[in-house]
């Protein structure tokens, strides 16, 4: 396995990362164990450079420099390559961070989500400041391990959730804060994905074992994720939908359209979490429509709430949607959120939270938002870059740090673990375990050995 020395303190038992996370994205008290000056220049690398990762490593490009560039896919790399020529190309994350170590001091990590944490873990444990796409990680306990080691390393962190950029995604959570629409009882978020193939289409392994193509390097595109042959059923896209590579619907779009919800009441763990319905369940691939309901406690003043997740369409081809008459009138969109209060309603009909009206409309005639109190940013997906550079520079932490995103990402995988169980999950957070049903093979994968410490 290649690991460095330093990287050898990452080599901790499952219980000595298990505790209370930091409560919300607000706590404004975090320093980089190293602060850059505003005339340092930044070395970045870049851990998956296709698809989002080519947007993610060229705006962290116009913070700084790109040293190294790493892809499975040579196709990818060598054209990324032609952008960074003085980057040094790497197939595999593991060399690139080991033989690089001194001269890289961030990284961006835009790989199947399988290969978040593993990447994330060796490079926080090497002091590198991580930008990482949503979902932060795979796994439960990869996410309460991610938020651990932020601290633990003391290093600037960012989740790829670029919602959270908005200034209407801001200023939505300030409206709430401020209780226009009175305490806050009952969430429903919804989804136009699954939009890549998964049950009913799909529930077994392809049965072909076609030839890797020449420019995929198989092996490391599996890196912690069980052996299997090569299939473009699972490459370069289609992997969302697979258990092993991918975390449904629920964990690629629920980072983005829950995020306003989840940074406006500050919903932290979760006290169970239950599947109301779901298509049939395979061990393949995740199923074609589902409904959860996540339950979370009192948060200071803040009363407990119910939140609805709905995904997929029904038997029949219906979209799985919120009941209609919490809209108000308001035609539904593909996806968007609703938050249900004492005094209304704030509907926001976008992946993002980034717009968002109050209803019904005629109760809130003449409303004006409280005067802003968060920082405003609007500089959409750059600007995630900007403000995680900011903190490697000393400023207040990005928005959607590893504290904020690793508690936001164990509770929205729990949906996918009450999926696989088709029941309800009671939670005990502080031990990171069911109180009444063993599920420890749902919160900790095995991994391949050389692929996570």
């Amino acid at each position: 396995m290649l690991m460095s020395k330093k990287n050898k303190t990452l080599q901790v038992s499952r219980r000595s990362f298990i505790g209370s996370a930091a409560s919300s994205a607000f706590a404004f008290n975090f320093f980089p164990k190293r602060v850059f000056g505003a005339n340092d220049r930044i070395a970045f690398a870049g851990i998956g450079i296709g698809g989002k990762g080519s947007s993610d490593i060229d705006q962290a490009g116009n913070l700084g420099d790109v040293v190294a560039i790493c892809d499975i896919d040579l196709t990818r790399l060598d054209a990324k390559g032609g952008k960074f020529a003085g980057a040094k190309k790497y197939k595999d994350y593991r060399k690139m961070l080991e033989e690089m170590d001194s001269q890289i001091d961030a990284v961006t990590i835009s790989t199947p989500d399988h290969t978040h944490a593993p990447a994330g873990l060796m490079a926080m444990g090497l002091g590198k400041h991580v930008y990482c796409q949503k979902p932060l990680t795979h796994s439960i306990y990869e996410a309460r391990r991610m938020g651990q080691a932020a601290r633990q390393f003391k290093v600037a962190t960012q989740m790829g959730n670029q919602g959270t950029a908005s200034d209407g995604l801001r200023r939505g959570v300030e409206v709430i804060r401020s209780g226009a629409i009175g305490a806050v009882r009952e969430v429903h978020v919804w989804t136009n994905r699954p939009v890549w193939p998964q049950a009913p289409g799909i529930t077994a392994r392809p049965q072909g074992t076609p030839a890797v193509p020449n420019h995929v390097d198989w092996y490391l595109f599996l890196g912690a994720a069980p052996d299997r042959p090569y299939h473009n059923a699972y490459h370069p896209f289609k992997w969302r939908g697979w258990w092993d590579f991918g975390t449904g619907a629920i964990g690629d779009m629920s980072c983005h359209t829950a995020n306003l919800a989840f940074m406006a009441l500050n919903l932290g763990h979760p006290l169970s979490v239950e599947a109301l319905d779901h298509g049939p369940i395979n061990d393949e691939t995740f199923p074609a429509w589902a409904t959860t309901k996540t339950e979370f406690g009192a948060r200071g003043a803040m009363p407990p709430v119910d939140y609805y997740w709905y995904e997929g369409k029904l038997p029949g081809g219906k979209k799985n949607l919120p009941p209609k008459d919490l809209f108000y009138g308001e035609k539904p969109t593909n996806s968007g959120s609703l938050m249900i209060g004492d005094k209304g309603v704030l509907y926001s009909p976008n992946d993002y939270g980034s717009s968002w009206k109050l209803l019904p409309g005629d109760d809130f005639k003449g409303y004006e938002a409280p005067t802003p109190w968060l920082p405003r940013n609007g500089k959409g997906d750059q600007g995630m870059k900007n403000e995680w550079v900011e903190a490697m520079r000393g400023g207040r932490p990005a928005m959607s740090n590893f504290d904020y995103a690793s508690q936001m990402t164990e509770s929205i995988l729990l949906g996918n673990a009450a999926l696989k169980t088709s029941g309800r999950i009671e939670w005990d957070s502080t031990r990171l375990q069911a109180k009444n049903m063993d599920i420890s093979d749902i919160i900790q994968r095995e991994y391949r050995p050389g692929w996570m410490s």
